[in-house]
């Protein structure tokens, strides 16, 4: 049976009633298409967390007074109706698209921020008299703020919603832009750069949540494409202005434009986009039912199947390191983009001395050759629609995997375009071929982070997100550690050969 609530302009609510008051934690394994390795992870997840297997029978009556008594007491939840607009499910197509470009702003941000920095290294370490391993520690800082705290926002995500993360997130991310503008000591700087990526992660994690909330599984690719290809082209889009602020107005700069640009953003946020986690807005929708009427039965189903903040923290922080450890797929794929990750990182550090050193290019002109990185991000962004072509063709006999021929293809290219940057970066060797190499590195790059997401999102459903999160743990734990040792490998190996012992690596 089904009423309508109305009230004022509230939106039209549906309730339904007289359920029986147990909520055991809902089988994950009951979703239709999971396929085997969902159910398997959803069982031993379910044993992890202290749940049960299957659903319990036991009443929990006592929100509504009658634990005494035992007697099963009506409930009724609340939901959207139908086709109702409040639901951002239902939003029109204009509007999501506005909410999707506004986040991939705030994950473009993300990136630009962490490459940007280092064009500035030489007028930094003038003024700061600091070394250049102690600057470089800021992109490694900036990836480890980037990569730990996602493991903790998806819980607060959970209780208190999308929105007043975003806003608390934006503003502190603007916040140490200016911090590191005002800095007086390299010390600043690096504390600034991790709180920097700590705020800036939402940026990079919550958007897929956004994109999952608002547009239906059926045509979630495209928003998801366009966000992967905001977060790598603002890689490559950093270091091109980046370049020229240095050479004419020094590092503070890039940092006083970046506080322009997330100033807008924060405007953009707080005009554009609104709550779309629907488990928040129904409980907040029940809580204000429950005031205005004073009836306790009415309740969201949110409230019922999640747990406490501190159960939601514990299984947020713990279960993407359980897929590491437990689920070598989860492990095996993390390590392939972990390690793409961390040469892109630091390549960051090398390019800019590289076409300095060996092609006499000024601080704006080396900042240029990153274009490289931004164009290879729209090549694998066109290469994706192909490889969707692909999955339609072949899903119903390959399953998941259907996901991955694009990537055995990036397999091959990725080592080839390290090879060609290694080896061409010479002054015999036009410079334009090492940029040829970037671009077909960073093609292979998103190529295969655009596969690693979605093929781990179809292989465990329900617990994608765990999985996902263990996999971005790893990879900026990559972005981490390469940049700490990119300065001293090139000093005592030389361009050619420091940048040849990744490839080593990479072949073994």
């Amino acid at each position: 049976m089904q009423t309508e609530h109305k009230e004022g302009k509230e939106s039209k609510t549906s309730i339904v009633g007289r359920a029986p008051q147990i909520l055991a934690p809902p089988s994950d394994s009951s979703e239709s298409g999971l396929n085997t390795r969902s159910r398997d992870v959803s069982k031993r997840m379910q044993v992890l967390d202290g749940q049960p297997t299957q659903p319990a029978s036991v009443y929990k009556s006592s929100n509504l007074g009658c634990a005494e008594t035992g007697q099963v007491l009506d409930i009724i939840y609340i939901d959207f109706e139908p086709g109702d607009m409040h639901d951002p499910a239902n939003w029109t197509p204009q509007r999501k698209w506005i909410v999707t470009f506004v986040a991939c702003y705030f994950a473009a941000l993300g990136g630009a921020t962490a490459s940007a920095y280092a064009m500035g290294f030489p007028s930094m370490m003038r003024e700061l008299r600091c070394s250049h391993e102690q600057a470089a520690l800021g992109i490694s800082m900036f990836c480890l703020g980037f990569g730990l705290v996602p493991l903790l926002t998806s819980a607060f995500s959970e209780e208190f919603g999308r929105r007043p993360l975003y806003v608390v997130c934006i503003v502190g991310f603007t916040a140490m832009y200016v911090v590191q503008a005002k800095a007086t000591n390299i010390q600043t700087v690096i504390a600034a750069r991790f709180l920097s990526g700590a705020f800036g992660s939402t940026g990079g994690t919550m958007v897929s949540g956004t994109v999952a909330d608002i547009w239906e599984p059926a045509r979630r690719g495209l928003p998801m494409a366009i966000y992967s290809l905001f977060a790598t082209v603002g890689t490559g889009t950093g270091p091109i202005v980046g370049g020229w602020i240095e050479l004419s107005l020094g590092w503070r700069w890039i940092e006083w434009f970046h506080t322009i640009a997330a100033g807008v953003c924060i405007v953009l946020i707080y005009a554009v986009c609104e709550e779309t986690r629907t488990g928040v807005m129904l409980t907040r929708k029940a809580k204000r039912l429950r005031a205005e009427t004073g009836n306790s039965q009415y309740r969201a189903k949110a409230e019922d199947e999640r747990g406490s903040m501190k159960k939601l923290l514990w299984v947020s922080a713990t279960r993407p390191i359980l897929f590491l450890l437990t689920e070598p797929t989860v492990l095996a794929f993390s390590l392939w983009i972990g390690f793409a990750w961390g040469i892109l990182y630091s390549m960051f550090e090398s390019i800019a001395p590289i076409f300095r050193n060996l092609y006499g290019f000024n601080q704006g002109q080396a900042g240029l050759t990153f274009i490289g990185i931004t164009l290879g991000a729209f090549m694998g962004f066109a290469t994706h629609f192909y490889q969707e072509s692909l999955y339609r063709k072949h899903f119903s006999s390959r399953g998941p995997e259907a996901r991955l021929y694009v990537a055995c293809a990036a397999a091959v290219m990725f080592p080839t375009g390290m090879f060609i940057y290694a080896w061409c970066s010479r002054v015999d060797v036009h410079w334009i071929v090492p940029i040829i190499g970037i671009t077909l590195f960073m093609w292979a790059t998103f190529m295969i982070y655009l596969a690693v997401f979605t093929y781990l999102a179809d292989c465990y459903g329900t617990y994608a997100s765990s999985a996902l999160a263990g996999q971005s743990l790893l990879r900026n734990l990559g972005g981490t550690a390469f940049p700490l040792f990119t300065e001293t490998m090139y000093t005592h190996l030389g361009y050619h050969w420091g940048s040849s012992v990744r490839l080593r690596v990479l072949s073994e």
